[in-house]
């Protein structure tokens, strides 16, 4: 155990070294960092609780999610009937339910079991509830009734919280901010977290906004003006321009092509005027649409609409093939960058309300580091007195091997970006006194050996030898507490769970490479005719 070829000792030592030095960003300024390369760049990241920021709870509108589930489902019904070239009259949305009711028997009787259908399993084919998404009930007078089940409701808000956090980390990691936390809440709600950040009114732009773009046409055939005053077409709506004066444009409900078929948006000026604009592209689905409609609309106006908002309604002087253009709108550098991260990214699935809004300031991170600190060290100082004391000489070889120990943790976190919290603190310091238990074991283990009246190099040799068993078990199953923590918990714990993980790693690397490379070095140099224990 005490024999260690060069090759292996200098691994050793060449492994603690380079971990080790990963942590030395953190003691320059972030200046200074941003000129090394780039792979030299790694840092950790302080969280909430240490630096402060924002801390937004988000809830997903469930009357919008609901309200959005029966249009998609009478936009379904009407497809259907007119697929099977059924007639009906009296298509509405009631309560929570769509009626329809066919003129004749006989279409009722080819409609019926086609609506049925419409009717399918939550879940899918896989992992199905048992229950369904509609509920088809008939009446007198030949009226079908399709009524949401509020599963389906359920399973849609579920649907989207997970859209929508997939769709609010791209938002925000645009905003260039550094590890925001965003997580789900209960069944409805999305928690984000954005450590350093003070201003919140950017960031719950951003957030709230659902980002729903289409294009579409606009309708020149009738009267805005009548429209205005409640008598708009069935076929179109009246929408409102984004800026100040609020203009109405009269618009038609098909979208010619869906902001889904974005697949780049960038802010950029425009070369003529100077103003900010935002650069769009389609992929190929949209920018074949794009391209008929534009071809089929030469000299009307079309409307590019945002949350039901017009944002530009330019006409199509001449055909746009290519499958890319730009949106003018009044806009400002900030709010053309803004406007192409929403876009990016994509839109919400349902509209998120801002329930809980706090932002927590530096002081109390500066107070938490200062604490934090005194408690380290303290703590440190006690653990290095004690260990000195009992054990002399050896005492400080463990000393050297633990703060080695708490060296390669932050190079670990560091080399991870990884974001250390006062949790995460705790566990650091958890992580000291069990590597101080580890080394305490060896050199009991040494001390016993001694004792039975082995020699001293025999007796350091099956001290590191015996105490390998015991020290891997009590680790191991430590390991798997904090992966279990890891795995169910969120947050803070799992801010904990990661360093003590990464702490325990590190505590059986140097108690069994670096602690016996410290303690085999000074038995070939001294060849000690005791154990100085």
């Amino acid at each position: 155990m005490l024999y260690f070829t060069r090759w292996k000792a200098a691994a050793i030592v060449l492994t603690a070294l380079i971990v080790c030095l990963f942590a030395v960003p953190n003691f320059f300024p972030e200046s200074t960092v941003k000129t090394w390369p780039k792979w030299a760049q790694r840092h950790l990241v302080l969280g909430l609780d240490l630096q402060g920021g924002a801390h937004i709870l988000l809830e997903v509108d469930t009357a919008a999610v609901r309200k959005d589930y029966l249009a998609n489902t009478l936009d379904d019904v009407r497809r259907v009937l007119r697929d099977a070239r059924v007639g009906y009259t009296g298509l509405v949305v009631r309560g929570n339910s769509v009626e329809v009711r066919m003129r004749d028997d006989a279409g009722y009787n080819t409609a019926l079991p086609k609506l049925r259908e419409l009717s399918v399993p939550l879940g899918g084919l896989i992992g199905s509830s048992g229950q369904n998404n509609l509920t088809v009930t008939t009446e007198a007078g030949n009226l079908v009734r399709l009524t949401l089940g509020e599963p389906a409701v359920l399973d849609r808000v579920r649907k989207s919280v997970e859209q929508s956090i997939q769709i609010i980390e791209k938002r925000v990691n645009e905003l260039g901010t550094v590890e925001p936390l965003i997580q789900r809440q209960g069944a409805d709600r999305i928690l984000v977290q954005v450590p350093g950040l003070q201003d919140t009114s950017r960031l719950k732009d951003i957030l709230g906004t659902t980002a729903k773009l289409d294009f579409r046409m606009v309708d020149t055939n009738n009267s805005i003006e009548q429209a205005v005053q409640g008598r708009a077409p069935p076929e179109s709506e009246v929408l409102y321009s984004s800026t100040e004066p609020r203009t109405p444009y009269l618009i038609e409900k098909r979208v010619v092509v869906p902001g889904g078929d974005l697949t780049d948006a960038q802010p950029g000026f425009d070369q003529r005027t100077t103003e900010p604009i935002v650069s769009f592209r389609f992929n190929t689905a949209g920018a074949r649409k794009f391209a008929q409609a534009t071809q089929e609309n030469v000299g009307k106006p079309f409307a590019i609409v945002l949350d039901n908002k017009v944002i530009s309604a330019p006409v199509i002087r001449e055909p746009i093939i290519g499958g890319s253009g730009q949106i003018s709108g009044s806009f400002t550098v900030q709010s053309a960058n803004d406007l192409s991260i929403l876009l990016r990214a994509g839109a919400l699935p349902a509209p998120l309300t801002i329930i809980e809004e706090r932002t927590v300031g530096p002081g109390l991170g500066a107070d938490s580091i200062a604490k934090g600190q005194l408690s380290s060290y303290v703590g440190a100082a006690l653990v290095i007195i004690f260990m000195f004391v009992t054990y002399g000489l050896f005492g400080l070889f463990a000393n050297i091997a633990v703060a080695i120990n708490v060296a390669m943790i932050f190079g670990i976190l560091s080399l991870l970006n990884a974001t250390l919290t006062l949790p995460g603190i705790a566990g650091i310091v958890l992580t000291v006194g069990i590597a101080v238990d580890s080394n305490v074991l060896i050199y009991e283990r040494i001390r016993e050996e001694v004792r039975a009246g082995r020699s001293p190099i025999n007796a350091i040799d099956a001290g590191f030898a015996r105490a390998l068993a015991t020290i891997l078990d009590s680790n191991i199953t430590t390991f798997i507490a904090a992966a279990v923590l890891f795995y169910i918990g969120t947050g803070p714990v799992r801010g904990f769970a990661v360093t003590l993980g990464i702490g325990i790693i590190t505590t059986v690397f140097t108690a069994f490479t670096v602690t016996r490379l410290i303690v085999a070095t000074w038995v070939r140099w001294r060849r000690p005719q005791t154990v100085p224990i």
